[in-house]
């Protein structure tokens, strides 16, 4: 990737622990320079924590040691977060099912050097107010009788599409 372009990756409210240490395992081989931990979206432990909770220990099982080294913030609201990002220049694009959403391989990037990809809950996904926040929403069609994949595999995929399209 151009070391020009830099991709963050947000994660709203994810309810897991587990999604989430995947998808710091992910966002490291993806090259995402910084993820963005919001709302009630659960965080890696402290490296010097005493104690482990069955949350922090699964983050850091399917992190597998991503979440030393990928730079992360933590803010409970999005909307001062969003707001600077615009004005920095960034890109927002969400992974969403809409009726405003495109199949994620018809997403071209802007002419910005810096894109965000916004991911959300497992269950309701991301609020319509970020939405509207949103430059793009992307979504993954899918074949089969279930509508979603998991937040982590729709990530990954997402993910890798975007670095792509960065690279043209």
């Amino acid at each position: 990737m151009n070391k020009q372009k830099q991709l963050v990756l947000i994660l709203h409210n994810i309810r897991s622990a587990h999604n989430v240490g995947s998808m710091f395992r992910t966002a490291d081989g993806a090259g995402v320079s910084e993820i963005i931990l919001s709302g009630y979206t659960p965080v890696p432990a402290k490296s010097d924590a005493l104690y482990l909770t069955d949350a922090d220990k699964a983050l850091k099982k399917t992190a597998l040691g991503a979440e030393e080294y990928v730079p992360w913030k933590k803010y409970v609201s999005l909307s001062h977060v969003l707001d600077r990002l615009k004005k920095n220049g960034y890109s927002i694009i969400a992974l969403e099912q809409n009726d405003a959403s495109i199949d994620y391989r018809q997403y071209r990037p802007t002419k910005r050097k810096c894109t965000v990809l916004i991911v959300g809950n497992e269950v309701l996904g991301i609020d319509a107010n970020i939405l509207k926040r949103c430059d793009t929403v992307i979504e993954i069609p899918m074949c089969g009788k279930k509508n979603s994949l998991n937040v982590a595999v729709a990530t990954g995929i997402a993910l890798y599409r975007i670095m792509s399209t960065m690279e043209e």
